[in-house]
């Protein structure tokens, strides 16, 4: 169990789910690891957070468990995003500890977004990547299949065809350099629904090495932690993926503490804080 989450079900206003998928990974594998390794190393923190003046035991999250997945990765999505509907369909935000980035997918298509956010070191907008489109490189090109708009924060390589497609109308790339100045001006997302996805390899790998394409000159903690804060009210949706075991628990504890700051953003803004 996540931490914290200790909400039943059916009173949920967030709802945990692991999807430790681990088919499409390159270079270093054990992304199935990684919802397992997020909730132990979540287990230090503090439950009262000083900024929102909420405890994260009265927010309302339930921990539903993984979803385990098998060798069909469309099938496996297909799956996942019937679980994933059921929790908006409740009227909860769900919450997906990964696993590879190919879960934002099914988590997408459930929540319906307007808007897909992304904090990434890749832009992901491939069409299809060793063979398959059911890819941890395609996950912000199959993500503009449901939302209108795309901004990737922390973005610094790709492929040309990628950042051919980056610069068009649809999608905003944030560079590292440019992210303390995005952050001071993030953009109002008026009635839109947001969906935000991060990635643990927008950090720095000297911050975050567990995760399997590591990507020198990323984000700080601060940095991530500043843009989940500013982007989580307008969310009907999260995620926290590619965190692996190749480490001694800094991505995980991370995640962790991401998607902590996530619920306390978003029951801030809601009204559900205490």
């Amino acid at each position: 169990m996540f931490p914290g989450a200790t909400d039943d079900r059916e009173a949920a206003s967030y709802v945990v789910v692991g999807a430790p998928l681990d088919a499409t990974t390159t270079f270093q594998p054990g992304t199935r690891f990684g919802p397992d390794r997020i909730r132990r190393f979540a287990g230090s923190f503090d439950d009262y957070d000083h900024h929102t003046d909420q405890r994260f035991t009265e927010l309302g999250v339930h921990d539903a468990g993984d979803i385990r997945p098998w060798d069909d990765v469309a099938a496996y999505c297909d799956h996942l995003g019937s679980h994933l509907r059921g929790v908006v369909d409740d009227d909860a935000v769900p919450l997906v500890l990964g696993g590879e980035h190919t879960v934002t997918v099914p988590a997408v298509d459930a929540v319906d977004p307007e808007v897909f956010v992304c904090l990434d070191a890749h832009l992901d907008l491939r069409e299809s990547y060793d063979g398959t489109e059911w890819s941890h490189a395609c996950v912000t090109h199959r993500a503009l299949q449901t939302a209108e708009e795309a901004i990737i924060v922390g973005a610094r390589t790709g492929s040309v065809a990628e950042w051919n497609r980056a610069s068009e109308a649809d999608v905003t790339v944030v560079e590292p350099d440019a992210v303390d100045d995005w952050l001071s001006d993030t953009p109002d997302f008026g009635d839109d629904s947001v969906y935000l996805s991060v990635d643990i390899d927008a950090a720095d790998p000297g911050f975050a090495p567990g995760t399997g394409t590591m990507e020198p000159g990323g984000l700080t903690p601060q940095q991530l932690g500043a843009a989940v804060r500013a982007v989580a009210p307008a969310c009907d949706g999260f995620d926290i993926v590619e965190v692996n075991d190749r480490d001694d628990g800094q991505a995980a504890a991370l995640a962790g503490k991401l998607l902590r700051q996530f619920v306390y953003e978003h029951a801030a803004a809601d009204g559900d804080g205490t």
